[in-house]
């Protein structure tokens, strides 16, 4: 079945080639902590970007979406330059940076999700769900190793993350499956 929305199978194409960028940001990101929890934890999301990789091109083949080579390219620049700037950008900064990201990929893979129920197409949202849900929980890793640092006003001020996330997602709150239509409802629209 081909998929008759451009704007999710870019967003599927996107993501698919976004998830390699953060892995090999997190590469370098893991290379450059010293604490051996920090190391293990962000090796651990490096783990989990790769699975959404994974599980994206399992989506993009089952609707024979093609891998953009464009994206491929781009992405493995930017993965790579980001992996080696964390180390000599300090601990702050990728901490901040990684949280920031992943804020914003929660409501891409709720985004998708919507998109494919336009479609009269509900096969995905367990696993749309599970990638949103995971991204929310590298998002709070993150924000927790830095919610006390002197930089955080900071840099929330220029870069509009921190204490306030991109989206509207509380887990403590819960957050399930049969209520991700509530959330993000304005992220990414034009």
């Amino acid at each position: 079945m081909l998929l008759n929305d451009t704007v999710l199978t870019n967003l599927l194409k996107q993501a698919y080639s976004a998830e390699k960028a953060a892995a090999f940001a997190y590469q370098g990101h893991a290379g450059s902590v010293k604490n051996v929890e920090e190391k293990k934890a962000i090796k651990q999301i490096e783990i989990d970007e790769w699975n959404h990789r994974s599980e994206v091109l399992k989506l993009m083949n089952q609707y024979q979406v093609p891998v953009s080579k464009w994206y491929e390219i781009k992405n493995y620049f930017i993965g790579k330059a980001i992996s080696a700037s964390c180390y000599v950008i300090g601990w702050f900064m990728p901490f901040y940076f990684a949280g920031n990201l992943e804020s914003g990929n929660v409501c891409e893979y709720i985004r998708m999700k919507r998109l494919f129920n336009a479609l009269n197409i509900a096969a995905h949202d367990e696993v749309l769900f599970e990638m949103s849900l995971k991204e929310k929980e590298h998002e709070v890793y993150f924000y927790q190793q830095i919610k006390s640092s002197k930089w955080l006003p900071f840099f929330e001020k220029v870069f509009a993350w921190g204490n306030k996330s991109k989206n509207d997602i509380d887990l403590e709150e819960g957050f399930s499956v049969e209520n991700t239509n509530t959330y993000c409802e304005h992220y990414g629209e034009k």
